[in-house]
């Protein structure tokens, strides 16, 4: 007799995140890097133990929400606190299958303004501690490149 699951992948996604608790969990080190030509860095970048030089180091959460990485970066780099600057958020992760790293693009958010990926959490995208984020920083007056799933075709 074939016994069949009756979970659907639908709910296998929804998992619900555990809320942390800032007081008592311990903070990841998040290893970000950042271009400001509203490119992403390119693989080879990442190849056997180098990484790119524009590297900032933050202290947070796995529930840390892109907006709030934003206005972290947003600190750090005052031309980007212009109304309109683009963020184009990238994990860097080791590639298991061959050496070297592969990108998933995350989300996006635009200074000044809200957007469906704000709350968008690390936890949420499937990051992983020690992977790296790669922020892609387009200027307000250049238009952002046009996300995977929006391109024509």
């Amino acid at each position: 007799m074939a016994v069949e699951s009756r979970v659907t992948q639908e709910e296998i996604k929804k998992e619900p995140e555990k809320p942390v608790d800032r007081e008592k969990t311990c903070p990841l080190l998040l290893r970000v890097f950042t271009t400001n030509n509203g490119r992403h860095h390119r693989m080879d970048e990442f190849a056997r133990g180098n990484v790119p030089s524009s590297e900032l180091q933050i202290y947070t959460w796995m529930d840390a929400t892109l907006k709030e990485l934003t206005s972290l970066v947003k600190e750090v780099y005052p031309e980007a606190r212009k109304k309109g600057t683009h963020f184009g958020f990238a994990i860097v992760y080791p590639d298991p299958k061959r050496q070297g790293y592969r990108v998933k693009d995350i989300g996006n958010t635009v200074s000044g303004r809200k957007g469906a990926d704000d709350s968008m959490t690390l936890q949420s995208q499937r990051f992983q501690i020690g992977d790296y984020l790669d922020i892609a920083i387009t200027p307000p007056n250049r238009a952002p490149p046009l996300p995977g799933r929006m391109r024509p075709y």
